[in-house]
């Protein structure tokens, strides 16, 4: 029993762990250290990288973007080498992507986790990340819109998981995708009203 008690309380720990790197807002954080304004006050209000990219500003949106996803790579390779588990780093990366989508800083109010979600992939299973960004990209070039993009890599990501050998990926892929697309609730419905916007869009 206590060895039952320790291995949740680990758990609990790795998962605190994750949430709180996953909190960290930094488009939010981004945009006003650069006098960009109140990222949550421009465009769609959200804070990740494609709403960063609407103020014009490349560089803010590349840092975003490489620091969201940072944090899911980063909550999975700490628990990775200190704990030398892959169970508990998949709770740390979809910790932290959680902690994204609704992070305590910010009223969990928050970003819509596509970031990530490819950097947690990444550090799990970089053959797998890599497929999930190349279906983001090739949906990107050709439809330019980033959210419809988003969708087909989360909803790619469990046949892959299975398709590459990662079979145990499967039930945090699928998990990360489902959350990926109630966030993304807004954007499909535009999508169906031909209403979404390009990528860089102001509006």
């Amino acid at each position: 029993m206590p060895e039952a008690g320790d291995g949740a309380a680990i758990l609990a720990a790795v998962a605190l762990l994750g949430y709180m790197l996953g909190s960290i807002p930094f488009g939010v954080v981004i945009t006003k250290l650069m006098g960009l304004g109140d990222l949550r006050q421009i465009g769609s209000g959200n804070i990740g990288a494609t709403n960063v990219l609407r103020t014009g500003n490349k560089a803010a949106a590349a840092a975003t973007l490489i620091l969201d996803g940072a944090k899911g790579a980063v909550a999975v390779l700490l628990v990775e080498w200190f704990l030398g588990s892959e169970a508990a780093a998949q709770i740390a990366g979809v910790a932290a992507f959680i902690g994204h989508l609704y992070p305590v800083w910010l009223r969990f109010r928050g970003g819509k986790g596509v970031a990530t979600f490819l950097g947690t992939l990444l550090a799990l299973a970089w053959p797998l990340g890599i497929a999930a960004c190349l279906a983001w990209l090739v949906t990107a070039l050709v439809t330019r819109i980033s959210s419809l993009s988003a969708l087909v890599a989360a909803a790619l990501s469990v046949p892959l998981a299975q398709i590459l050998g990662y079979r145990e990926l499967m039930p945090a892929a699928a998990i990360m995708a489902v959350l990926i697309f109630w966030r993304h609730r807004a954007n499909i419905q535009r999508l169906a009203q031909g209403r979404e916007p390009k990528i860089g869009k102001k509006t």
